[in-house]
Parts: structure tokens; C-alpha cells; sequence
């Protein structure tokens, strides 16, 4: 039997103006995200990968209302929370939280780390002689020292600021929870140790999780199925295993490719993608990846490839495969 639907995406698209001349006039857009669709079950890891720009970030946000969508539908739990203001939002705010990517710039400098974790059960008009409690329960859960609560961000190493972060998106004990690309900024020690948290939270605290990075080898490891974005497209959805070893776009294959192998007698068959990413404000026109993919047909210069179904749970935007 499938698992509910928590939260689902139907045509997001977010296009920020580009103002010139002297009087500021709109003169263009950059189409951060284009045109985006997926959904995530209950209970599990969806993970969104691709190239830095490619709109992952601008995605996650405005599936928070962190940012608001030029188009498209964002449906929470049945629950359409698209065009929400802030007081109709507020209830969907607990169920919903961020782990950020810089753990040193997502933390004030100026609270303990017992404030800044609290601060989500004062917005929830929680309070009282249960917050300190609360805190430190949940300080001790995410891996940090007795006494974290009375010290400083700065007092703590890059790991360990992250898992005040994690502590701080869960003491509202969400059912969402967005991780930014929560372990690019750490050592690659600290991050197999956050990576490890993260996986016995999700059991813990029964989360649902969208995983946001642009290294394969930690959604592998973390994901149950993944997205692939491409200049604000999504251009390829898998289950994790399946989609690492049988990628059907030439994208997923490029990113696959590109994976440093520490065995040097290992030969790849190629160095990933040639070529730069083109700018969001100045797209090519068909399938945004024809410039740089060795498989380009003519059809791929004109006309947009859909996202359709390619097997069992597997889609795929690609005029070739």
C-alpha cells in the first residue's frame, strides 16, 4: 500500500526581476525555477540535487513561504499554502522547519544557544518553567555537551554549531523538515557525524525530509528517492540507488561521472558535463542542457523535453533516452 502524500508541488515558478536605465524599469527576469512538480511521501527522504544556481535553494523557500512562487501550487498535508499570509501561515510553521546551510550566519551571535533554540517555543506562545527543559532535552538529543544552553555560537566548533541548528528545527517536533545543504560548509569527518544524526532523527521524530545538496554521495547515502535540477528544471526523478546506478539523463549521468573515486586505477568514462552552466537570465531555448550534452539532437535546440514516466517510479526529461 503507498504512503500518503504530504506535501506536494504543482507547477512552481519563481522569476525575479531585472531592473536598468535610470529609473530602475523592469527590463528582464531570471526564471530561478521553471515549471517544477514532484511530490514527497510521509516518512520519507526526497532529495534535490544539482549544480550551484540551478534553483534549489529558491525551490526549498517557497516551499516554505520563505519566498513567494510567481506560479504554482504548494499543498501541505492537503492543505494548499501557496498564497497563505503570514498569520494563516503561522500554524503550518510548526509543522514545517529549516536546517540552513551556514550554521555560523543562521545563529545570532549576541543569544545563548538555550535563546536561540527556545525562541521557536516563545513564537508559539509557549512558555514558562518547561522551555529551559525543553531545551536541554533537545540539546542532549542532537549530541551536545551538558551546559551548551548557557554559552555562545561562537563558543562551539562548525559541527557542533549545525547541531544547534538541527536542535533548534526540531524542539517544535515538526512533521517537515527542509535540511539546505546542511553539511557543505563541514569537514568530511563532521559530516558523515551530522549525516548519522540526521538519519536517527528521521526515525526518532517520524520526519518527512526534503534534503537539499549537490553531492550525490551524500543523498545516496541519506535518500530514499531523488530530483535532479538543471537551470530550474527538474529534469530527472528515481529512487536514490536506482537513479545512481541506472541515471536516464545525460544531466544525472555528468553529476555521477564528476564524483571524485578515491581508487586511482579506477578509469571514468568521462569528467561529467563540458562546459559551464548557462546564465538563468539569458537561458538557451529548448532543453536547457543541449549545450553542453554530447547526445544533443536537433530537436533538443527547439522544443522543451517533458518530465514523463520512464518505469516503475522512474521520470525523466529527455528527448534522447
Amino acid at each position: 500500500m503507498p504512503l500518503p502524500e504530504l506535501l506536494t508541488v504543482e507547477g512552481l515558478s519563481k522569476v525575479f526581476p531585472v531592473k536598468g536605465g535610470v529609473f530602475g524599469k523592469i527590463v528582464g527576469g531570471i526564471r530561478a525555477v521553471d515549471d517544477v512538480s514532484f511530490r514527497i511521501m510521509k516518512g520519507e527522504v526526497f532529495g534535490m540535487v544539482g549544480e550551484s544556481g540551478c534553483g534549489k535553494t529558491t525551490l526549498g523557500r517557497m516551499i516554505l513561504g520563505l519566498l513567494p512562487a510567481s506560479s504554482g501550487r504548494v499543498i501541505f498535508d492537503g492543505d494548499e499554502i501557496t498564497s497563505l499570509d503570514r498569520a494563516e501561515m503561522r500554524p503550518f510553521r510548526r509543522r514545517m522547519q529549516i536546517i540552513f546551510q551556514d550554521p555560523v550566519g543562521s545563529l545570532n551571535p549576541r543569544k545563548t544557544v538555550g535563546s536561540i533554540v527556545g525562541e521557536p517555543l516563545r513564537v508559539a506562545r509557549r512558555s514558562g518553567e518547561s522551555v529551559p527543559a525543553e531545551v536541554e532535552e533537545i540539546l542532549r538529543t542532537v549530541g551536545l555537551p551538558e551546559g551548551s544552553a548557557h554559552r555562545y555560537p561562537h563558543e562551539f566548533s562548525g559541527g557542533q554549531r549545525q547541531r544547534i541548528g538541527i536542535a533548534r528545527a526540531l524542539i517544535l517536533r515538526p512533521d517537515f523538515l527542509l535540511a539546505d545543504e546542511p553539511v557543505s560548509a563541514l569537514d568530511v569527518s563532521i559530516q558523515a557525524q551530522i549525516l548519522t544524526l540526521l538519519v536517527d532523527l528521521k526515525t526518532r521524530f517520524s520526519l518527512t525530509m526534503m534534503f537539499i545538496s549537490h553531492d550525490l554521495r551524500v543523498v545516496r547515502s541519506l535518500c530514499d528517492r531523488v530530483g535532479v535540477m538543471y537551470l530550474g528544471r527538474l529534469v530527472e526523478v528515481g529512487a536514490a540507488e536506482e537513479l545512481y546506478s541506472r541515471p536516464m539523463h545525460p544531466y544525472t549521468e555528468a553529476l555521477i561521472e564528476a564524483i571524485p573515486e578515491p581508487d586511482p586505477s579506477i578509469r571514468r568514462r568521462s569528467e561529467g558535463a563540458e562546459g559551464e552552466m548557462p546564465s538563468p537570465s539569458d537561458p538557451p531555448p529548448g532543453c536547457h542542457f543541449h549545450t553542453r550534452c554530447p547526445l544533443r539532437i536537433d530537436r533538443c535546440f527547439h522544443e522543451i523535453p517533458a518530465l514523463t514516466p520512464r518505469g516503475e517510479g522512474r521520470l525523466a526529461a529527455c528527448h534522447v533516452r
